[in-house]
């Protein structure tokens, strides 16, 4: 019996309580675990513990397809540098081969029944050579191909945004030259599937803008010999396609609802399955919530790079929920919820729409009796920061609070500097202000660290990694010193009574803009808004102190963490002298 058959053989005798692991491989340091020996009998292939490295863990795995060598992607939380090790499977396993800076790999057998280990190699985030490799007997390491461009983004899709080329690689014959399938069209993406003789291309070529489905045999894979296969409905997204031997399946997004046509190959026939309506907002409250109009809102944006606004559950969410709170998530112009033409009506020059859409969001909120401004919250990471920067100086008064992580809110001087990593494939996303006065003069006009000025602002709590090589702490240091000044120059101007905002800036060391934040760290952000918008640490009519709010939040920490060791640290040099400060908070 294998080990499937075991599986459902418990899952259809055992009541769900007492389900036990069968065949399991544990895979800490690449343990493989024996089902039928003792636990502690295990081989161990690699030992993270012997890399000298501070808290590595493994990214990913990919066994060869013989399994006689297994590769693993390893980095730590203060990288994003990984380096790929290969390990022979064998009585004595023994490391075979090290890569640094290795983006992704994969493993194909050639024609001689050899491993061959594909990767690509990473220099300053980005990605311009693949290289291939074989090991044993017959041991090579070699660069395969480059791309020149340096705007492109290459695996073996090339692609940055808005443009891809795809090179096939034929599995048998890994040695041979790669073909081109077509060469890049600006504005054009496609990514191909394979099926018998014939390719499946997934392409937004011609019209409508939208992603369709279109075929050609192998043999003759250029852009002229593409047959529409099959269309998407409109303002629908493309989430995934796989191919079997008799069937398509397309797994789409329509209303921001997930949905799936499977495409017969045999007869051409079309099954969909499909459930729900549009909805530009998705919120979230306890059904039995009563006066919704005085219960604390958190608006979630993001509306950058064709990407779909992350809803996935966390504890802390739930939470609030549970507490009374609102949730809301704005799916503006320039994310990836309707599509591609949903992206395209939010990015270069068009910006601003994705701007009007979170205020019109913020504001129908409201009208129709979620919360209230000085109860609402507006949260963002990384892009979606410029939105909500930019909101804070166009319309302050709809917020009573913000919370930030790694945002992006230096948008003209960043595009400026082409010496960051990832100015010069962010092209298509912001525009060129160096070299496009039209860009420059657009971008001006929204970027959040230009169009700081004298004004009441909501409380802005921002979390910032020193190692985040995507969005740079200086300009995020830069943003919060120019707006604490503004803030300055608005209470002098005011007068006695002026109650500013909190501003604070929580600097992590080590970790980067990938590293998925701790349960502590994400908590902490939680603490932030719910003292903001319940009013915690702010008694009517009186000014709370930095330390006042200081020591209701840590009080908080402690209760939810049972942690004794929670402190707030304020940077010297970084105080003024109300409420606002800039300080950093951490362990």
């Amino acid at each position: 019996m294998d080990a499937f058959e075991k599986v459902r053989t418990k899952l259809e005798t055992q009541p769900q309580e007492e389900y036990e692991i069968i065949n399991a491989e544990v895979l800490y340091g690449l343990e493989v675990l024996d089902y039928n020996s003792d636990s502690d009998n295990y081989e161990v292939l690699f030992n993270m513990e012997e890399l000298k490295l501070d808290q590595p863990f493994i990214d990913c795995i990919r066994v060869a397809p013989d399994e006689k060598y297994v590769a693993a992607k390893i980095r730590t939380e203060d990288s994003e540098a990984s380096t790929c090790i290969v390990v022979k499977l064998s009585d004595q396993p023994s490391v075979e081969a090290s890569f640094p800076n290795v983006s992704s790999f994969e493993w194909v057998k050639d024609e001689e029944d050899e491993d061959v280990l594909f990767y690509t190699f990473q220099r300053n985030l980005r990605c311009h050579d693949v290289y291939r490799a074989t090991f044993g007997d017959n041991k090579r390491n070699e660069r395969f191909y480059t791309e020149k461009d340096p705007s492109r983004f290459l695996t073996m899709n090339i692609m940055n945004k808005t443009t891809s080329e795809v090179w096939l690689i034929d599995g048998l014959s890994p040695w041979d030259p790669p073909v081109l399938i077509q060469k890049r069209i600006h504005g054009v993406l496609y990514y191909v599937e394979h099926r018998d003789d014939e390719l499946y291309i997934l392409t937004n070529v011609g019209e409508p803008t939208e992603f369709k489905l279109m075929r050609t045999a192998a043999d003759t894979p250029a852009i002229m010999n593409w047959d529409l296969f099959f269309t998407m409905k409109r303002n629908t997204k493309v989430v995934d396609l796989d191919m079997f031997k008799d069937h398509c399946v397309l797994f789409l997004k329509h209303s921001n609802l997930l949905y799936v046509n499977v495409i017969g190959l045999a007869d051409d026939s079309v099954r969909s399955l499909k459930d729900g309506k549009l909805v530009p907002m998705t919120v979230f409250h306890k059904m039995d919530s009563e006066d919704l109009q005085k219960k604390p809102l958190l608006v979630h944006v993001y509306g950058a790079y064709g990407m779909d606004l992350k809803m996935n559950f966390r504890p802390e969410r739930r939470v609030l929920v549970d507490d009374g709170w609102i949730l809301a998530y704005c799916h503006v112009r320039g994310g990836g919820e309707l599509g591609l033409q949903w992206h395209a009506d939010g990015r270069l020059t068009k910006k601003l729409n994705g701007l009007a859409d979170l205020e019109a969001c913020i504001k129908t909120l409201h009208d129709q009796g979620f919360s209230q401004p000085s109860l609402t919250t507006l949260t963002a990471f990384s892009a979606g920061g410029v939105l909500v920067g930019a909101l804070c100086n166009s319309n302050p008064e709809l917020l009573r609070a913000v919370t930030l992580e790694a945002p992006f809110l230096d948008v003209l001087n960043t595009m400026m500097d082409t010496t960051l990593p990832l100015t010069l494939e962010e092209l298509e996303e912001w525009g060129n202000p160096s070299s496009d006065e039209k860009h420059k003069n657009y971008i001006k006009c929204y970027c959040p660290y230009q169009n700081i000025k004298p004004q009441h602002y909501p409380s802005i709590h921002i979390t910032a990694y020193e190692n985040d090589e995507r969005v740079p702490l200086r300009g995020i240091v830069s943003y919060t010193e120019k707006l604490k000044e503004a803030i300055a120059e608005h209470a002098k101007d005011t007068g006695e009574g002026y109650q500013a905002p909190n501003i604070t800036l929580d600097i992590q060391p080590g970790g980067n803009h990938v590293i998925e934040d701790s349960h502590k760290k994400r908590c902490l952000t939680r603490v932030v808004q719910y003292v903001e918008c319940t009013g915690i640490a702010r008694p009517v009519g009186n000014k709370t102190s930095v330390s006042e709010s200081c020591l209701v939040m840590k009080e908080i920490l402690r209760i939810v963490f049972k942690d004794e060791s929670f402190s707030f640290v304020q940077c010297n040099g970084m105080c003024i002298n109300f409420t606002a400060f800039v300080g950093r908070i951490g362990t």
